[in-house]
């Protein structure tokens, strides 16, 4: 390449770098290189590793070790500075001996933390090899050990150093612990199962393939977190697809799931706390937007006269088609007990017709993610919580509010001021449920303590409760508002009496006709659109006030009681009362609000502490009884804290 090629090189580069600059800008992102000392001011405290001359993923060099040049680069390390300045005089030198039969030889000295490298020295040999396209770098490394393993970023480190132990794979970084047994169980690797040199390259060669798919999209954000978005894919498609596609059908794949890969890598999703209204659905109906009639399936594991949970669903179902009419079909699938059988009951559904999918369980939220992204045009939800994909939203109750109203009318009935809560599991919403009922018991009950057990644990908690002089327990809520479900002290809020019988107070019930009927009157009235290029992940979480919620209570509950809990409900329902604007303080005496605001939509579903009221903890993942992991593992407060699965977990 001639001298006038080469000026002609380092000029597109800069108009590529400040193009870069302009993107990452509008994007929120810095512009520049990290620098090292910035992220780790105390590195000289750290424990570092000198790892020797490696060849290191090009994309994983994020910055410098000091501020000292970061304006002459972008983010990507292309250069910044004019052409005749003296910087660009050594750049265009190694552009020529990059092109030259020498090539650039010399290693780059850097630093590793947490899997990202920061060039020491060499900073202009990482910009020409990064735009002549090299995937790999030789450097002297030295890598900085975190101090400790206590934040999710640490610990998701801590699995990568065992995952490059066997693979000897460094282009794969993950952000959050579990991640790595993700894709090794995707892959068909053990944990600790040494990789050969056959599969260290091919999967090197298909990630490569990924991320060149992944930057078609145009999205900063997205293809700044390959490993995510591929372990998405991976949900959709096979490991071995990856290796059999063209580059031309795997671009296809990523854009049908462009936007669930937007949404799972960019943003929060969005939490609707009432049922959507208003001038789009007024407008469907005045011009005709939405649709006249509508088939709706619904997908169910095991059946209802085996599981209440199922039996509280297709009740629900059932309350919708008859409020509905004939504006409504609808076609029920049971026994979606594996994924292998919700796969086939989908692709049925769809066979059937069905242009709304319910799958009423959180373990079919994949199944249904890979249906929902073969059939674009059928819109499915997924009852779980906190879902990050466009192409599915979830559905849930805000059981917290009818706990509440029980917990005040525990509080008035606990003459002891012993006052017992039994958990279900420890997974996303259910911790503000036990603080609601925990405020409440405080509102009638100032001297009251809550003393909490869980029923995904071994023993009996309704036995241990009675044993430690508990007069009032709160156990799991009825499914359906059918009182027969409080009779034996497996539902609802009980009172033990003088001879240890249980006697059944009151309980939230989740009324998922209600729910149904409003989603699929949305539907109808033009009020659910699907904008494929604005794409949001929607996560309904319906309380009191759009009724998905109510509470039973029975003749037990003393008639004063009785106007103080309707009242409050009431208050609930217009929303009046906020149950958590008031001074809270935490167990371990932070103090979690001081009285003046609330806390917002996402703080109360993603609440992981429990307030000084309580007695007792959440419970640990290897605490849990078996029968309870794969829901915890999926949807618990602490699962980012879960260790990875292996094959000896029961």
């Amino acid at each position: 390449m001639l001298g006038s090629n080469i000026r002609e090189e380092y000029t597109k580069a800069v108009r590529q770098g400040q193009k870069e600059l302009k993107d990452r800008a509008a994007a929120g992102l810095d512009p520049y290189p990290a620098v090292l000392e910035e992220l780790l001011p105390d590195i000289s405290l750290c424990s570092v590793q000198d790892l020797s001359v490696l060849e290191i993923p090009a994309d994983r060099i994020v910055g410098t070790r000091t501020a000292g040049r970061i304006s002459a680069f972008s983010a990507g390390f292309l250069p910044l500075l004019d052409a005749d300045s003296e910087f660009a005089l050594k750049w265009m030198a190694l552009c020529r001996a990059h092109l030259s039969d020498t090539g650039i030889r010399d290693p780059i000295e850097c630093w590793e933390y947490l899997g990202d490298f920061y060039v020491q020295e060499g900073n202009k040999r990482v910009s020409v090899l990064r735009w002549f396209g090299a995937v790999t770098i030789p450097a002297r490394v030295r890598r900085v050990l975190p101090r400790s393993l206590d934040t999710p970023r640490e610990r998701a480190y801590g699995e990568f150093l065992e995952f490059y132990r066997a693979s000897r794979i460094y282009g794969v970084q993950f952000r959050k612990p579990g991640e790595y047994a993700k894709l090794l169980a995707a892959v068909g690797k053990a944990p600790g199962e040494p990789w050969t040199d056959m599969e260290r390259r091919a999967f090197s060669a298909r990630f490569h393939s990924f991320k060149e798919a992944l930057l078609s999209l145009n999205s900063p954000k997205a293809a700044s977190s390959p490993e995510d978005a591929l372990l998405l894919w991976l949900q959709v498609y096979s490991y071995d697809m990856l290796g059999e596609l063209t580059p031309a059908e795997l671009r296809k794949t990523l854009s049908e799931l462009r936007g669930d890969v937007q949404t799972f890598t960019e943003a929060a999703p969005s939490v609707h706390t009432r049922p959507e209204e208003g001038k789009s659905s007024l407008l469907g109906r005045i011009i005709g937007t939405g649709a006249r009639h509508l088939n709706a399936a619904f997908l169910y594991a095991r059946d209802p006269e085996t599981s209440s949970w199922t039996r509280g669903h297709a009740l629900g179902a059932e309350e919708m088609e008859r409020a509905m009419g004939e504006k409504v079909t609808v076609r029920s699938y049971m026994h979606a007990d594996t994924p292998e059988e919700t796969d086939a009951l989908l692709e049925q559904a769809v066979l059937d017709g069905a242009e709304i999918v319910f799958t009423t369980a959180p373990p079919h939220l994949r199944s249904t993610l890979r249906a929902a992204v073969k059939h674009p045009s059928v819109r499915f939800l997924n009852c779980s919580t906190g879902t990050q994909l466009s192409s599915v939203r979830s559905y849930y109750c805000r059981a917290y509010e009818g706990k509440f109203i029980t917990g005040v009318i525990a509080g008035a009935m606990a003459d002891n001021n012993r006052v017992g809560y039994i958990g279900s599991y420890p997974i996303l919403g259910v911790p503000a449920s036990i603080n609601a009922f925990a405020l409440g018991v405080r509102m009638t009950n100032p001297r009251a303590t809550v003393r909490l057990e869980w029923s995904c644990l071994p023993g009996d908690p309704v036995r241990s409760l009675k044993d430690k002089d508990v007069r009032v327990i709160s156990n799991r809520d009825i499914p359906t508002n059918e009182m027969r479900y409080m009779r034996h002290g497996r539902y609802g809020t009980f009172l033990v009496d003088d001879d240890g019988a249980l006697v059944p107070l009151a309980s939230p019930c989740w009324m998922w006709g209600k729910l149904y009927e409003d989603i699929v009157d949305s539907v109808l009235s033009g009020g659910w659109t699907q904008n494929r290029s604005a794409p949001e992940a929607i996560n309904y979480w319906w309380g009191m006030s759009s009724g998905a919620i109510e509470v039973a209570m029975t003749d037990r509950v003393p008639s004063g009681v009785k106007a103080l809990a309707e009242a409050l409900a009431l208050q609930l329902r217009t929303g009046e009362l906020d149950i958590f604007a008031r001074e809270i303080f935490a167990q371990d005496g932070r103090r979690i609000n001081d009285g003046t605001g609330t806390l917002d939509t996402r703080s109360l579903l993603e609440m992981d502490w429990l307030c000084d009221i309580v007695e007792g903890r959440i419970p640990a993942y290897d605490e849990l009884l078996p029968v309870s992991r794969p829901l915890v593992r999926e949807l618990g407060v602490f699962r980012d804290n879960i260790p990875p699965e292996t094959g000896s977990e029961p």
